[in-house]
């Protein structure tokens, strides 16, 4: 009986690992950070002049990047909590149906 607990706690743990929404918006701001670095690195002349000098894609594509390494390192550093099972079994919580 104590492996199944220790196995549900598994579980529970990687569903909590797995759904945290600081993995899903720092994934988010990485993949797009990276694809609008380099469409920054290979912006033309005439892009640059139509920012006027600055080369946005590149900067915003950083500044992509760097926030979504910091969500992702945030979720390092304090990785969520396991939900204890007997929070999760109350069932009297819930209204009668219909």
């Amino acid at each position: 009986m104590a492996e199944n607990d220790q196995v549900d706690e598994k579980k529970l743990s990687a569903a909590a690992r797995l759904f945290d929404v600081r993995r899903v918006i720092g994934g988010l701001f990485v993949v797009y950070g990276v694809i609008v670095t380099l469409i920054g690195l290979f912006d033309s002349q005439a892009e640059i002049d139509k920012a006027e000098g600055v080369r946005i894609n590149l900067w915003m594509g950083l500044g992509m990047l760097v926030l979504g390494l910091l969500f992702l390192l945030w979720l390092r550093l304090n990785p969520p909590k396991t939900p204890d099972p007997s929070d999760l079994d109350t069932d009297d919580d819930r209204p009668p149906a219909h």
